[in-house]
């Protein structure tokens, strides 16, 4: 049974890191947990950690927990296949070695690098001729949707939290907006700043964490809501220092 607990931590923690809500993660926990023949299934969950306890047959109880570092992706293709896999165990059990290594699959698939760069592109362009923006300043923002995803797929690694990431790739991000406008004729720095914004705010996570409050996880809707809004700040933080630096040299 600690085999079994493990696997649960395994997909809990696999559903939270793809965006799942809280009651949800419980709920998927507790079903597969009575499936799998406990008596009593108590599980806790927030965004930061899970609580298992299970009794099983015999009265034994057994208590894992679980720290979860990355709680902040968004990747409903792998939320999906997990809760297709979580109904089908509770449908028609497998050994929990396959459930292991089915959760352990489904975690190990990797993003697709470019079809994320054709995302941060396509939108980027489109957010700023959207907001007002022209054909330039879409092509601009394009351009400057593929440098974001440059920074995600290299600054990523070397920033110690989102924050810090937020920060420098809105810095970063500013100034490369910021020196274009000025250097080419023609180009609206809002418009291309709002398209590229838009790849930066934090809009699923804040909509996760009221989300939670109303379900009535108040606690991890509020550390959801509080990294939201500490992320939006350091965008903002970003972008206002991006332009303060170039209007005073150029």
């Amino acid at each position: 049974m600690s085999k079994l607990v493990y696997a649960l931590l395994s997909m809990g923690e696999a559903l939270i890191s793809c965006g799942a809500e809280i009651s949800r993660v419980e709920d998927t926990l507790n079903r597969v947990g009575y499936a799998y023949g406990a008596i009593n299934m108590n599980v806790f969950v927030i965004t930061s950690s899970i609580v298992i306890t299970m009794e099983i047959p015999g009265g034994e109880l057994i208590t894992h927990t679980r720290r979860i570092r990355n709680a902040n992706g968004s990747d409903f293709t792998k939320l999906e296949k997990l809760n297709e896999l979580s109904r089908s165990v509770s449908m028609d059990r497998i050994p929990v070695e396959d459930l292991q290594k089915r959760i352990e699959e489904i975690s190990a698939v990797k993003v697709r690098k470019y079809g994320m760069f054709v995302g941060y592109v396509i939108a980027s362009a489109f957010f700023a001729v959207f907001f007002g923006g022209s054909v330039p300043d879409g092509i601009a923002a394009g351009f400057v949707g593929a440098f974001i995803w440059l920074l995600w797929m290299y600054l990523t690694p070397l920033c110690m939290n989102n924050v810090v990431y937020q920060f420098s790739a809105s810095l970063l991000s500013g100034l490369l907006i910021c020196v274009a406008s000025k250097l080419i004729p023609g180009l609206s720095m809002e418009h291309i700043m709002i398209g590229d914004i838009m790849l930066l705010i934090p809009g699923i996570m804040f909509t996760n964490s009221l989300r939670d409050i109303l379900l009535g996880d108040t606690i991890s809707g509020a550390m959801r809501l509080i990294e939201a809004v500490l992320l939006t700040f350091a965008l903002a933080l970003g972008i206002v220092t991006a332009i303060w630096v170039v209007g005073r040299i150029l």
